[in-house]
């Protein structure tokens, strides 16, 4: 089938855009600017791109149109599309189409941590011969990428709430079938869309309710809205999707820890299932937050048929996925290292992961609020408290500043003022280009200096090494 594709350079349209072309589809595709890796993984799939949209782009005879969720209302070759009454499938719909049919479909969810749970599900089939198709929204690193196709049985989704196109704002997620399910925890997210809380939490139960009987729905019990809205989706119920209850906190749980002990090279705990020690496993990922990652991953797969003999093999031999404390060099002992955490939730588990792998170093949190929601007031006592876990701060430009009325943008000088007067060195530079300077001058050897974005931080990462 020949399939276009608008805009196909973003982190979830490459990889399916590479799966498409490997079931043996043409593709083409249009988008302003292309980036490394996707516009070198792009060139390398052949997958031919035209820059800019322009009617004329959507070839004469194409088949479908996948319109991404960065596509807006008016974008010209989305428009083209309907003008020629050809179907137009938003990114989720197309995955659902073309890649689940046949498979048994496993979805990660959650706030945080789903990427980091996906790929360790995926890796986990993948080491233990199970050859599973997966997207991941990452690059994995034992892979170089975050996608397979898969012979076997399983197709394993990272689940998103955000929105699967301008002309369907609900949740990817609900497009996905899902069999399996885990729900790591539910905060209050992306407020370019959801209204409140309670809004995420229906979408959550909505996803939870798709599960059919013979399904599991595993979800982390110490989040109580993650629990909450697994029950009011039914799990549980006769008749229904097992529940299977996921914890650190409950030693009594489906699936817990005990014993975990942290330190640089990663964390070793005692598996528990329903009380009882199944395994003592090795992780490479330090952090609470990633000893939960990893409990929701072994309760997916342990469900999916996996022994413990087989997950303690495999989950060492996991590299991780980029951009989560992904180490980006080292200049004169300053240590640079960047994270996709931007949530103050993350913020926080990714500052004390940070302290867990390097301890005694000086932590700086470079943070740019980037995305819709942390650029706005409502978060700013909760990144106040995520902060004070850092030794300095810098806090960029708020990325979208102009989309928000100005009294709900998030007062940088505020932010870093309460961090200052705990007597803690904190900046507020007006523009992406004075941090190098600022940091050339203030940062010593033995610093590690944390970026924390959604998005590129304005090729910080690079630009630093480079003035250190």
């Amino acid at each position: 089938m020949k399939i276009h594709m608008v805009p196909i350079g973003g982190t979830a349209m490459v990889p399916l855009a590479a799966l498409l072309a490997e079931k043996g589809h043409r593709i083409t595709g249009s988008d302003l600017e292309l980036y490394p890796p996707m516009s070198t993984l792009l060139e390398s799939l052949a997958i031919p791109v035209r820059r800019g949209f322009a009617p004329d782009n959507v070839p004469a005879d194409a088949e479908r149109v996948i319109v991404g969720n960065a596509a807006l209302r008016d974008n010209v070759e989305a428009a083209e599309a309907a003008r020629r009454n050809l179907p137009v499938l938003s990114m989720p719909t197309a995955i659902r189409e073309f890649l689940l049919p046949g498979k048994t479909s496993v979805v990660v969810t959650g706030t945080h941590g789903k990427t980091t749970t996906t790929a360790l599900v995926a890796w986990m089939l993948l080491d233990s011969g199970r050859d599973p198709g997966f997207i991941v929204g990452g690059e994995m690193r034992n892979l170089g990428h975050g996608y397979r196709l898969g012979a076997g049985p399983h197709f394993v989704l990272e689940g998103d709430e955000y929105n699967a196109a301008f002309f369907d704002r609900g949740p990817k997620f609900l497009h996905y079938e899902p069999r399996h399910l885990f729900i790591g925890n539910i905060e209050y997210d992306h407020a370019d869309l959801y209204p409140d809380i309670a809004s995420i939490e229906d979408a959550f139960r909505q996803v939870s309710a798709l599960v059919p009987a013979g399904g599991i729905v595993a979800v982390n019990t110490d989040d109580r809205r993650a629990i909450d809205a697994a029950r009011r989706g039914g799990a549980g119920e006769a008749g229904r999707a097992r529940l299977v209850r996921v914890s650190l906190d409950d030693r009594d749980a489906d699936f817990s820890a005990a014993g975990a002990e942290e330190g640089s090279s990663g964390t070793r705990f005692t598996l528990l299932e329903a009380g009882r020690p199944a395994a003592r496993l090795s992780s490479p990922l330090v952090g609470t937050h990633n000893l939960r990652n990893a409990l929701g991953a072994v309760a997916l797969v342990r469900g999916l048929g996996l022994s413990a003999e087989e997950i303690g093999r495999a989950l060492p031999r996991f590299s991780g996925v980029r951009r989560r404390l992904e180490v980006k060099g080292e200049r004169n002992g300053i240590l640079v290292v960047d994270d996709f955490a931007h949530h103050p939730t993350a913020v926080r588990g990714t500052l004390q992961a940070a302290r867990s792998r390097w301890p005694g170093r000086r932590v700086w949190a470079l943070f740019e609020p980037r995305s819709n929601t942390a650029g706005r007031k409502m978060f700013e006592q909760e990144y106040a408290d995520a902060f004070s876990a850092a030794d300095a701060l810098v806090v960029a430009p708020v990325f979208h500043a102009r989309r928000l009325e100005p009294v709900g943008v998030l007062d940088r000088a505020a932010l870093v003022r309460r961090f200052t007067d705990a007597g803690r060195p904190g900046f507020a530079p007006e523009s992406l280009e004075e941090i190098p300077a600022l940091l050339k001058a203030e940062a010593r050897s033995g610093d590690v200096l944390l970026l924390m974005s959604s998005g590129a931080f304005g090729k910080l990462p690079a630009t630093l090494l480079d003035s250190l």
